[in-house]
């Protein structure tokens, strides 16, 4: 089996974190949220893996080079963002007719992936929701089978929505209703959508069966990946390196602190993440995600997303600040 993730989207709503940075490759928990996925999915047995890479793709690409050079791993442009149908239509001549499990990339959820592997029929992934219209949808017999799924509906007739996990056995049929879909029907609201070309193979007979996620993550904007930063460090406990070598320091865990960081006079966590060689000095911060090869230095931080590279001085906030910046407070 293969594994598909895009990862071609802008980012947009992390902004301005996503200008320099890939959205998957966002620090979280100690690890990035691309890591996370990957992860999960090769301790289940996948080990070939096809990325639908475009905007700053080429760092997606050395990421996964650099870090899991065991794998086989496949990458594909997307260079015109016409949807997640249309990024995994460019993934066919490498797939061809194996099974494929997609993983949008952006989305961390806690499932058996072992059992949806393993299952000798097409499965989604899905969760109840409050306000499923923002969502693709998914209506489900008592049995478990879907009998529809659409794309952000404006009158949803379920609240189960499509957490973007997808096991595909009839492989064949997606890249049919895909193509269908480009040719006849054309793109809904400018972009090919996945959920589209799932509802065409249900309705030309494909058997799809949900699976409830235990739990789903969202990594979409600074708010909600703040909140899935705090739940993940108290799920994987966090881990600080060099912390003999922190001064005068204060560390309420769960907290995550990669190598090479220089920290003095200063209290960090609880849930916090700091990337690698990231200097802190006379500095607070708490519920927050700090880039690399960051400087801090008399700043007070809560709820506060940095970027990497960013130097700050000063006073008390709450910041969401991109790479490369450099910001006197005082």
């Amino acid at each position: 089996m293969k594994a598909i993730i895009p990862v071609a989207g802008a980012g947009t709503k992390l902004r301005p974190h996503t200008y320099t940075q890939p959205k998957a490759l966002i620090p979280l928990a100690g690890k990035t949220i691309l890591s996370i996925i990957v992860d999960q999915l090769h301790e289940a047995g996948i080990n070939e893996f096809v990325f639908i890479v475009g905007y700053l793709g080429e760092k997606i690409q050395d990421y996964v080079k650099e870090n899991y050079p065991n794998l086989t791993c496949h990458f594909v442009y997307q260079n015109e963002r016409y949807g997640t149908g249309h990024a995994i239509d460019l993934a066919k001549e490498i797939v061809g007719e194996d099974e494929v499990l997609i993983v949008l990339g952006d989305t961390i959820a806690e499932y058996d992936v072992r059992a949806m592997i393993d299952s000798p029929i097409s499965m989604l992934a899905v969760k109840k929701v409050d306000d499923p219209r923002n969502f693709g949808v998914a209506e489900i017999e008592e049995d478990g089978f879907i009998t529809r799924v659409v794309e952000k509906p404006a009158i949803p007739k379920s609240n189960m929505a499509l957490v973007g996990i997808y096991k595909v056995i009839e492989t064949h049929d997606l890249f049919i209703c895909l193509k269908k879909i480009m040719e006849k029907i054309g793109r809904s609201n400018g972009e090919l959508s996945l959920t589209d070309a799932l509802e065409c193979m249900i309705q030309s007979g494909a058997r799809f069966k949900s699976v409830k996620v235990q739990s789903w993550f969202d990594c979409g904007k600074k708010e909600t990946l703040l909140k899935s930063n705090a739940t993940l460090l108290k799920k994987f406990g966090g881990k600080v390196v060099g912390m003999e070598k922190f001064e005068n320091t204060i560390i309420i865990p769960p907290v995550s602190i990669a190598e090479g960081c220089d920290i003095k006079n200063s209290v960090i966590g609880p849930n916090v993440s700091i990337g690698e060689n990231t200097i802190l000095n006379y500095t607070i911060v708490k519920e927050s995600i700090i880039g690399s090869f960051s400087k801090l230095y008399d700043v007070v931080l809560d709820d506060s997303l940095i970027g990497s590279d960013t130097g700050i001085k000063g006073e008390t906030r709450s910041l969401n600040i991109g790479d490369n910046t450099d910001i006197d407070l005082g």
